[in-house]
C-alpha cells in the first residue's frame, strides 16, 4: 500500500479515546516520549495498522486493544525513522503463549536432527514477525522482534542496522562489539546481569536486546553502557534517557 493510500487509510480510522488511555496505560515506556511524541506515535500506529495484517494463532482473540498495542509498540523505534523501515513485508502472526519454532540440526556425523524449539518471538527477513502474548518476565517481545526487522534491513543480522549518513560503521563496530564482548564474560562468568542474559546468544540478539532496553530502562543503559546507548540515540534519533529524567522528576518515587 503507498504512503499516501496508509494515510487516508489511518485518516478513516476511529479509535475511542478510552480505547487509546486504556492501551497507553500499559506502556508505561511511553511517558519518555517528548511532548509531541504520543500524538505522532499514535498516528503512525494508525498507518502501520493499515499497512500490516494481524493474524491469531492457537485460538488467540485478537482484539483491537491487542492490535493497537502491538502497533504502538512497534511503531516507538521508528518514532523518528518512519514506517518505510518496515517495508517489505506485511505478516504479522500473535500466539497466545510461547510456540514452537521447526529446527534443523546436521549433526558431526551428518544425521539431520529435525526438532521444535520452544519461543517468544521470530521475525524472518521478508517474511512475518510472530509474536507472543503473553511474552515473559523481563521481555518486550514486540520491541525485541521489530529490532531485529531494523537489524535486517541492510540485507544482514548482524547487530548493525543500516546507519544514517554521518554515523560512523567504525563507532557503532567498537561500542557494541566491546559491550557484546564485556557482557558475554560476565555471564560466562555466573553473574546475573541487569540485562536479559539472551542478550550474550550472538551481536544480534544484543542488539535486540539492547534496544528493548533503550525504550523501557533507558537511564540505566546509558550508565551502564554509555557508548552502545550514545549509538542508539543517533540512529534511533531518540533520547529516551531524557525523557525517562523528566518522568522521574513529575512524579518521584
Amino acid at each position: 500500500m503507498g504512503r499516501w493510500r496508509r494515510a487516508r487509510a489511518a485518516r478513516r480510522s476511529q479509535v475511542p479515546e478510552a480505547l487509546w488511555r486504556m492501551v497507553e496505560s500499559a506502556l508505561p515506556f511511553l511517558d519518555y516520549l517528548p511532548a509531541d511524541g504520543r500524538p505522532r506515535l499514535r498516528a503512525l500506529a494508525l498507518e502501520f495498522l493499515a499497512a500490516k495484517e494481524m493474524a491469531a494463532a492457537q485460538g488467540f482473540e485478537l482484539t483491537d486493544a491487542v492490535r493497537l498495542s502491538i502497533a504502538l509498540q512497534a511503531c516507538v523505534p521508528i518514532l523518528e525513522l518512519g514506517l518505510d523501515y518496515y517495508q517489505g513485508w506485511v505478516g504479522i502472526v500473535v500466539y497466545p503463549g510461547d510456540f514452537l519454532i521447526p529446527r534443523r540440526h546436521t549433526d558431526e556425523h551428518g544425521v539431520v536432527h529435525e526438532y521444535g524449539e520452544a519461543a517468544l518471538g521470530e521475525a524472518w527477513e521478508g517474511g512475518p514477525v510472530v509474536l507472543s502474548w503473553a511474552g515473559g518476565e523481563g521481555v518486550n517481545v514486540v520491541l525485541h522482534e521489530f529490532a531485529h526487522k531494523l537489524d535486517m534491513a541492510n540485507g544482514a543480522t548482524d547487530g548493525m542496522p543500516p546507519l544514517h549518513a554521518g554515523m560512523s560503521r567504525e563507532a557503532w563496530a567498537r561500542a557494541f562489539g566491546e559491550a557484546y564482548a564485556q557482557f558475554c564474560r560476565f555471564v560466562d562468568e555466573g553473574h546475573d546481569p541487569w540485562l536479559d542474559p539472551y542478550a550474550a546468544e550472538s551481536p544480534s540478539e544484543f542488539f535486540a536486546v539492547a534496544s528493548e532496553a533503550f525504550f523501557e530502562a533507558p537511564l540505566l543503559l546509558r550508565e551502564d553502557m554509555a557508548a552502545v546507548y550514545e549509538q542508539m540515540r543517533l540512529f534511533y534519533r531518540q533520547d529516551p534517557a531524557e525523557g525517562e529524567r523528566r518522568a522521574r522528576a513529575l512524579s518521584p518515587r
